[in-house]
């Protein structure tokens, strides 16, 4: 009988190989120590990343802005022991996936984080005087043949306003509410849960952005909001403003949820899904509409080859596993 680990990471697809600590070592190999500051009080950092298998190979997209964002983040936590710039980065992660050999679509996870205390530094919450830790491990992720369906609930838990949680990057401790809402959605029947900020507008979904669509216009939370303004929204915004759709940024509200003709969420993992139901009641026509049907043309389009912003696409060229090795 398998070992429940190998069935475990059989299901999820894990690579073979991860980068941690400055070494491509298996990915089953890295052991953090219990003390890890990120595990005990949140304190670290990541990206969700996709790369795409297409008749030219697999492409990574948007990798370049992902990176920066983490960078970003990692400013935001005092994590400055990472010795990689964004170019450094987009190598390794190149290399990762060139060693792992996946055979279909990729989601990529870097995560940094703070580690271990430095000497003479005493216990407690702090973010200066400890050492940091960066890893990227891949995952097996296909991208599914339809557009999926979802219904959501509008969830009890409300998102950290960004005064109180930096929204603009993807801190790990912020992810307790996503936990907490997309709990609450499943317990109930839902697929995924809508949060609201504070003034009790629309912020985003649990680990995507939200779009409305009032006619052929599309209307999204701005990203000045409580909410992390992702990269596939923005690719959106782009790609339907590009094909003389109109899209406006601006505060929008539950109740303006509830007239909607379509509603359609966007993130890295999810792509673009549609939501057919929102708490209790059909959103439009219950089915998946044509603007949601029109945004997953753009952005599937975008991540092929011959896509219209070849600048958005890092190409993976696939070469022979080779050994473990530190990286100089």
């Amino acid at each position: 009988m398998a070992h429940q680990d190998d069935l475990t990471r059989s299901a999820l697809g894990l690579g073979e190989w991860a980068y941690d600590r400055g070494e491509f070592v298996p990915a089953t190999a890295p052991r953090l120590p219990l003390s890890t500051q990120g595990l005990h009080y949140g304190t670290g950092a990541f990206e969700g990343i996709r790369a795409y298998r297409s008749d030219a190979g697999l492409l990574l997209f948007r990798v370049r802005e992902h990176y920066e964002r983490l960078l970003r983040a990692c400013r935001i936590l005092r994590i400055v022991d990472i010795p990689h710039d964004v170019d450094e980065l987009v190598r390794l992660t190149v290399e990762l996936l060139r060693r792992n050999g996946h055979d279909g679509d990729v989601y990529v996870r870097p995560l940094a984080h703070k580690l271990s205390l430095l000497p003479d530094t005493p216990p407690g919450v702090q973010l200066a005087g400890v050492s940091d830790g960066l890893s990227i491990t891949t995952f097996g992720y296909p991208t599914p043949k339809t557009v999926r369906a979802m219904r959501c609930l509008i969830s009890n838990w409300r998102r950290p306003p960004r005064d109180t949680l930096p929204t603009q990057a993807k801190i790990t401790a912020g992810y307790a509410t996503t936990a907490l809402a997309g709990d609450e959605a499943r317990a109930a029947g839902y697929d995924d849960a809508i949060l609201l900020d504070r003034a009790g507008n629309v912020a985003e979904a649990t680990t995507a952005n939200v779009f409305a669509v009032f006619g052929d216009r599309v209307v999204t939370p701005p990203a000045t909001g409580d909410l992390l303004a992702g990269i596939t929204r923005d690719s959106l915004i782009t790609l339907c403003r590009e094909a003389g759709m109109e899209v406006e940024e601006r505060v929008l509200s539950p109740a303006e949820l509830f007239t909607a003709d379509e509603i359609f969420l966007s993130s890295t993992a999810k792509g673009v899904a549609a939501v057919v139901g929102l708490s209790g009641r059909d959103v439009g026509e219950a089915t998946v509409g044509p603007v949601t049907t029109r945004a997953v043309a753009l952005y599937t389009a975008a991540t092929a080859a011959d896509g219209a912003h070849p600048e958005w696409l890092t190409p993976v060229a696939p070469h022979p596993t080779p050994t473990s090795g530190r990286q100089g």
